[in-house]
């Protein structure tokens, strides 16, 4: 990776995103980082500025990855600002937990916008950009629920089996074009993202395993020197999606078991 490599990553205000944005910069890849709070990416960018010498440089964008123009004006201020776009880490998203049938549709919309709108959204706008470069790198930030019987969860499960599915049949439509897709199943992961969940009633428990996102942000970096189908992070999320192909009732009631 060269200096002159450009990342964009969407949700990068905190956590996931944050850890990516600082884990890009470190290597001396440009960052554009993007989410709504513009506080926050603020912190971020002095955190870059404080990196030893030969971090990439950081552009910070205001961008709503549930607008299809806001995500178009962050691609094209990167250009803008650096002139090419290598890598995209589509990171936003949102959790949600409470029964299906009682669940508020602002909350469930508000989900779905976000965590599947928004990567299409970043994908639609990242891919015309990439092909200027003749090659490209889109990394879709998916969850290990992707193919989990997930009660009181059904719909973040769901949205994450969508963009799951969006990965592996974008990775065959852009690989002649020489754009790798890879998606990135993440566990469970110590966030602001399991504080922030939509939805009431059912919260998960505390009893699984927890990881950094800076463990997450380093799996992402890595899978970028490659050309990775998917990647999971640890050993223990392999195990999970094992069980949830071959086990689905049994793992789904443990997973039930989770939430009180």
């Amino acid at each position: 990776m060269t200096e002159q490599h450009v990342a964009l990553i969407t949700g990068a205000s905190s956590g996931i995103g944050y850890e990516t944005a600082l884990a890009f910069a470190r290597i001396g890849t440009h960052v554009v980082a993007t989410a709504r709070r513009v506080d926050k990416l603020g912190d971020l960018q002095k955190a870059v500025l404080q990196l030893p010498a030969g971090h990439g440089d950081i552009l910070t964008i205001e961008a709503d990855v549930t607008q299809r123009d806001s995500m178009q004006n962050a691609v094209k201020l990167a250009l803008g600002r650096f002139g090419r776009l290598d890598i995209l880490v589509a990171n936003a998203g949102v959790g949600h937990r409470g029964a299906l049938a009682d669940s508020d549709w602002t909350g469930l919309e508000t989900l779905l916008r976000t965590n599947i709108d928004g990567v299409i959204h970043s994908i639609q706008a990242a891919v015309p950009a990439m092909r200027q470069n003749g090659s490209g790198h889109i990394l879709i930030v998916s969850s290990v629920t992707y193919n989990l019987t997930s009660p009181f969860a059904a719909t973040y499960a769901a949205s994450k089996a969508f963009v799951s599915s969006i990965a592996h049949s974008l990775r065959l439509e852009l690989e002649s074009e020489n754009i790798k897709v890879t998606d990135v199943l993440v566990g469970r992961t110590a966030t602001e993202f399991n504080q922030n969940r939509l939805g009431l009633g059912k919260r998960s428990s505390e009893s699984l395993p927890t990881m950094t996102p800076a463990k997450v942000a380093s799996a992402i970096v890595k899978a970028t020197e490659g050309n990775p189908r998917s990647v999971v992070v640890r050993f223990f999320d392999r195990l999970i999606l094992v069980g949830n192909t071959l086990i689905p009732e049994i793992i789904g009631r443990i997973a039930l078991k989770q939430y009180k």
